[in-house]
């Protein structure tokens, strides 16, 4: 049995109790600086969880961020990050004050994301063991999953598939057999840099996938577009796949990683529902991105935009339309605010 500590109380976060506890851990929460109400709420509905629509599990020990201290303190032998990608600086400077002198534990990332750093691409593990490094601590250990696995699946023991990377594969198979369960099926691998790249640019992808059914056809009905759109969509996905392979390998990832749980699988559920699958159906019916997420989708945050917008002036600089004229068409119709246009004579 080992004692785990999940940092963050929101629907991942707590679905993720699920497998630690079937596996007889002793399992924390953590809820972040701006958890405080959410927590009190979450204890006085008996642990009743209202993005996930279920109780978490009487044995999940759940604590407000003024316990993380004294918490983190104690002998913890994985800490679980579930928080926001926004919340790594957060969570960099609480745990440089905790760990100054000390060892931090095994890390595990629930987050994913891509981010320009000195005109570079930086993944958010490679973010948080810079933030980490620039507090002086740098001996970590950092774990990430991916794959396709919503949290109310999660929360309702769906059969799902997920991979845990580290670039040291006997940590990575470590933590994939402590969480393992009938419903929660976990395979390990060393190429942390494929899975989390994966993770990340299919939200991209699922957009311009999520766009077939306006795309399919100018000329035909809107019945007969619900009906034979599918083609579309199968003709996106295989070249999603091929141009994910190719910035894969770009910044240091496995081809054939893009073809597993993190990339395919991972594609595959977000393209067939969510918000940027949603935000791609509006924009392929002909709306501009702003026009949809005006009147469509204005208060919803749209992972795959928000990663265009942050990536485009470099992908831009590395690649050209004949390299990857889906992942450029669909970022700069983002970026430049233009109805999508695809050059279908440019796809492999």
């Amino acid at each position: 049995m080992s004692k785990i500590a999940i940092i963050g109380a929101g629907a991942m976060g707590s679905a993720f109790t699920l497998p630690c506890i079937e596996n007889k851990h002793e399992v924390y929460i953590v809820g972040t600086h701006l958890e405080n109400d959410f927590i009190d709420n979450l204890k006085n509905n008996d642990n009743f969880h209202p993005g996930l629509n279920v109780k978490i599990d009487a044995k999940v020990k759940i604590h407000k961020f003024e316990n993380l201290k004294e918490l983190l303190n104690t002998s913890v032998d994985l800490i679980v990050l579930g928080i926001s990608s926004k919340g790594i600086e957060w969570v960099s400077e609480q745990l440089s004050k905790i760990y100054e002198n000390k060892k931090i534990p095994n890390l595990l990332m629930l987050t994913k994301g891509l981010s320009i750093y000195n005109n570079d691409y930086e993944l958010l593990v490679d973010k948080l063991k810079r933030l980490l490094a620039n507090k002086g601590i740098n001996e970590i250990n950092i774990s990430a999953v991916g794959g396709p696995c919503l949290a109310s699946g999660l929360a309702n023991r769906v059969h799902s598939s997920v991979v845990i990377a580290n670039k040291d594969l006997e940590t990575a198979k470590k933590i994939a057999d402590m969480l393992n369960t009938s419903y929660y099926h976990t395979s390990f691998s060393d190429d942390l840099n494929g899975v989390e790249v994966s993770a990340a640019i299919k939200n991209i992808f699922s957009m311009a996938v999520g766009a077939a059914k306006g795309l399919c056809s100018k000329d035909i009905s809107k019945d007969l577009r619900e009906k034979n759109y599918l083609n579309t969509s199968s003709a996106l996905i295989k070249q999603s796949i091929y141009e994910m392979e190719i910035f894969v390998e770009h910044l240091g990832g496995k081809k054939e990683t893009v073809k597993g749980l993190a990339g395919l699988g991972d594609l595959y559920v977000s393209s067939g529902g969510g918000r940027n699958a949603k935000m791609g159906a509006y924009i392929g019916n002909g709306l501009t991105f702003s026009e949809a997420k005006k009147t469509k989708m204005e208060k919803v945050t749209v992972e795959g935009a928000d990663l265009a917008k942050e990536i485009a002036k470099k992908v831009n600089e590395d690649f050209d339309n004949k390299k990857l004229p889906l992942m450029l068409a669909m970022i700069n119709a983002i970026v430049k605010d233009k109805k999508l246009e695809l050059n279908w004579e440019a796809f492999r």
